[in-house]
């Protein structure tokens, strides 16, 4: 299971698409929500929206 490379948490695999969608689409190491969260400056809350977005869509990362 893929963990967290800031707080070592373990990660869903809507966190490993949401990183992979905004950071990297080739990467190996992830953030969680959280973290990304604090990365980014927005809320927790405007990254899920963004998930259910990109899964309206039919992204593949978001299944």
């Amino acid at each position: 299971m893929d963990k967290c490379i800031k707080c070592q948490r373990e990660l869903t695999r809507d966190e490993i698409g949401l990183f992979k969608k905004l950071v990297n689409r080739g990467a190996q190491k992830f953030m969680c929500l959280s973290c990304m969260s604090e990365y980014f400056e927005v809320s927790e809350e405007a990254l899920l929206k963004k998930i259910e977005q990109y899964r309206a869509m039919g992204c593949t990362l978001f299944s």
